[in-house]
């Protein structure tokens, strides 16, 4: 990854942030560049989905600079937050209305979108209540991927999916990512989900205050086999003290 100002897709600069006087941010300090993933992990609480909320713009800074090079972004969220009411392919479309497409280049649009997170055509016209949860999800990875983002938020996206599925759909967001070159910041509690997706992973200190550490992952996504992931895993835990905590809970801090 070249390391020129101009590679940055996303720069973080002292952001930090507080609720109610409660300080849950600060000093942070992250890019993410052209075409990378960078997964973001640390302690439950320790503030990375409200990092991701001020990155996207859902949330102010109290502190701090964001700098957003990229064209468009979307977000995909731990639950697939589609409208009940219509189909799939409405809910894909959806995000092709808002971002002004014309229509008559939604139906193309929209099958392209759903091929890349591997949907069947033939489900289009199911409602979200006749489809199972990972087919949701699909739905709503279809739906970020609609716009043609150049950089895409992934908050906790697989947490609720079984193991089998969730595997599925990391290898789905891979493949996605080195066809279209999109550039995203992946938050997940799940180091081997990481260490799978990633190509850098930043670790927030487990008190908020700041990065505890960022370590580029060798090779590239999808690459990487099973024992190479786990041992990278194994290493971080056991060796590297920037996941010293990465278990830790604060019930008492807001994620």
């Amino acid at each position: 990854m070249s390391a020129h100002p101009s590679a940055k897709r996303l720069e973080l600069r002292r952001l930090g942030h507080a609720f109610f006087g409660r300080t849950v941010l600060e000093d942070i300090w992250l890019t993410v560049e052209s075409g990378e993933i960078v997964a973001l992990v640390g302690p439950s609480g320790c503030g990375k989905s409200t990092l991701a909320q001020i990155a996207a713009g859902l949330v102010e800074p109290r502190e701090g600079e964001v700098i957003r090079r990229y064209a468009n972004h979307a977000m995909v969220f731990q639950e697939p937050r589609l409208l009940p009411w219509v189909t799939a392919r409405d809910n894909i479309g959806f995000s092709l209305r808002l971002a002004g497409i014309p229509r008559r280049q939604r139906a193309s649009r929209i099958a392209e979108a759903a091929a890349l997170a591997q949907f069947e055509p033939d489900d289009l016209g199911k409602y979200p209540s006749e489809l199972s949860g990972g087919m949701r999800q699909r739905v709503a990875i279809a739906r970020a991927l609609a716009p043609r983002p150049d950089f895409i938020y992934f908050d906790e996206p697989f947490t609720a999916l079984d193991v089998a599925l969730k595997r599925r759909m990391q290898d789905l967001v891979i493949a996605a990512a080195q066809q279209t070159q999109f550039a995203a910041l992946f938050i997940t509690h799940d180091l081997m989900e990481a260490v799978r997706i990633a190509h850098r992973i930043v670790v927030l200190d487990h008190a908020g205050h700041g990065v505890a550490g960022e370590r580029a992952i060798a090779g590239a996504p999808g690459t990487r086999d099973d024992a190479t992931a786990f041992q990278t895993v194994q290493a971080m835990l056991r060796h590297d003290p920037a996941f010293a905590h990465i278990h830790d809970v604060d019930e008492r801090r807001r994620a």
